[in-house]
């Protein structure tokens, strides 16, 4: 078991749900994603470029999306970006508050978007 697993099974409930549920997508939706270990927390990378991170913080599930300044604007309805110049994210504090249909149309844009960098010129 990788340290990044690990790290999901060794979280309390409901965020170890919640991390589970959040990996089954990513990895259904992003087949040839790797999920790592960094700044002690799983992370998804592809071609070796970092797509997203899942991290437990204060009473919530972060999914924090570092290509977020390309994203559509229709998703800034759903994202968090509290003061952070590059990274938006997904908030869920429990396994009902997470809309499948919605993370996994921002996962399949954010994959379109790997090639870019992280911050959007002009």
């Amino acid at each position: 078991m990788n340290p990044a697993e690990a790290h999901i099974l060794n979280q309390p409930e409901p965020y170890k749900s919640i991390f589970i549920h959040l990996q089954v997508l990513i990895e259904h939706t992003l087949p040839e994603a790797d999920l790592l270990y960094k700044w002690r927390m799983p992370c998804y990378y592809m071609d070796k470029r970092p797509m997203c991170y899942i991290n437990k913080a204060k009473d919530y599930v972060d999914v924090g999306f570092w290509h977020s300044a390309h994203l559509s604007k229709k998703w800034d309805a759903y994202l968090v970006s509290e003061k952070r110049k590059v990274v938006k994210s997904l908030r869920y504090k429990t396994l009902d508050d997470i809309d499948d249909a919605i993370f996994i149309s921002i996962l399949k844009e954010v994959e379109g978007l790997k090639e870019k960098g992280f911050y959007k010129k002009g």
